[in-house]
């Protein structure tokens, strides 16, 4: 079947479900900021057009960890103000109680989808949410640094921090004193549980609790890995990057201040924007490998979802607009217009997706190659798991303790809140 034939049946049939719908007030959380908020205004104003309802956007904090902390208080008291919820990838197998199954509305389009998403978001037979983009981050790097220097693209963590240093150097010598080599999500939340499973799994230490619930953390590889990026902080790294999120991160990079950064596709179309002074001056590439046996890229999984409260008092027009925002139509727009990647494969061949981000070929791989977070084995206690870990790191990062010392009790403590399982 020809790409465009499939857009348009897809498309149709998001149309005829969501043009049938009787004026309703509905609400949709949102940590987007910038942007990303004014993204998801114009699609809701869309959607409004067509449908006559109106729709509310409830603004959250920026950070994950706190959005899912809300999210389960509001969840849990049965909170009929909030209709429908943007989730996180791993949040499925933890809030699949409080909300709706999409199965039977969402069966003409799932097919569209990339299968190990749609996976991701069942729970138990039950569609919890329905895709809205993926994610897979790369290392985005000054090109024209790279080429100043001579220097091929780092494939390895060891690689990168030794160019990040020599070009930090050099630059510094030659007058720009904010240059640093490489900044990340370093603050103790879920973005550093991310950045730490791709160190760790890039260096053979495995994925913290395996599919089949083992606790495997506590590991030579893993503390290796972890260690090296802790030499990272206060030398190629700044000291503040104990406290960056994603946007804290994009700002040193975006600024022109670092020669490398690991982080989301969302940061590419906002580094090539008009008024970004590296506009043109970078590109991506995957992440770099450890040097451990069992070494290789790593790119932890992401992605958001839609889903709906099983506590809305309009589901009907609640899942209208959970399928609007998953549709093709407004998929291809934010390829387009943020940069976030599709969960709908034959987007990735669209010709005016690859015109507006002609990266997203090389991203595909990425995904493809994307890790995991270990929700699944851990099912409702993830959340505590997640914490555990990015503790223990963000311990190491700060220099309280030794990777290996903080694994052991990480192990310990894990093993404690697995009980006889998970």
């Amino acid at each position: 079947m020809k790409i465009n034939t499939l857009l348009a049946g897809l498309l149709t049939s998001v149309t005829l479900v969501v043009g049938s719908a009787q004026a309703a007030e509905l609400s949709i959380v949102s940590g987007d900021t910038g942007n990303g908020l004014a993204f998801l205004r114009s699609q809701l104003d869309k959607f409004e057009a067509e449908t006559g309802n109106k729709v509310t956007v409830v603004p959250m904090p920026s950070s994950t960890s706190d959005q899912f902390g809300q999210y389960r208080l509001w969840l849990a008291a049965g909170n009929t103000d909030i209709d429908v919820y943007q989730t996180d990838v791993i949040w499925a197998p933890q809030l699949a109680d409080q909300f709706l199954d999409l199965t039977d509305a969402a069966k003409d389009v799932v097919g569209a989808h990339f299968p190990s998403i749609i996976e991701s978001q069942t729970v138990d037979g039950k569609l919890v949410a329905l895709p809205a983009f993926t994610d897979a981050p790369a290392l985005f790097y000054r090109k024209d640094l790279l080429e100043k220097y001579n220097k091929p693209v780092p494939t390895t963590w060891e690689e990168m921090a030794a160019t990040a240093k020599e070009v930090m150097d050099g630059e510094r010598a030659a007058g720009n004193a904010e240059m640093w080599g490489f900044v990340f999500q370093g603050n103790a939340y879920e973005g550093l549980t991310c950045d730490a499973l791709e160190w760790v799994k890039s260096n053979g230490g495995g994925q913290i609790v395996e599919a089949d619930g083992t606790i495997s953390i506590n590991n030579p590889q893993a503390a290796a890995a972890i260690d090296r990026a802790a030499t990272w902080i206060g030398t190629i790294s700044p000291e503040g990057n104990l406290a960056y999120q994603e946007e804290e991160s994009r700002g040193v990079w975006q600024l022109g201040n670092s020669v490398f950064m690991r982080n989301w596709p969302y940061a590419y179309a906002l580094g090539n924007g008009d008024d970004s002074p590296v506009k043109g001056k970078f590109d991506v590439a995957p992440l770099p490998a450890g040097d451990g046996e069992g070494a290789g890229s790593a790119a932890t999984l992401g992605g958001w979802n839609i889903a709906v409260s099983k506590y809305s008092p309009d589901p009907e027009e609640a899942i209208k607009l959970a399928l609007f925002l998953s549709s093709p139509e407004v998929q291809k727009e934010r390829a387009i217009n943020q940069s976030n990647l599709p969960t709908i494969e034959a987007l990735y061949d669209d010709a005016d997706v690859l015109a507006a981000s002609p990266f997203m070929a090389n991203w595909k791989e990425i995904f493809q190659n994307a890790v995991p977070r270990p929700s699944a084995p851990t099912k409702v206690k993830y959340n505590e798991v997640s914490s555990l870990f990015w503790s223990a790191v963000h311990n190491t990062l700060s220099g309280n303790g030794s990777a290996a010392e903080n694994l052991e009790v990480l192990e310990a403590d894990l093993s404690d809140l697995k009980g006889d399982a998970w």
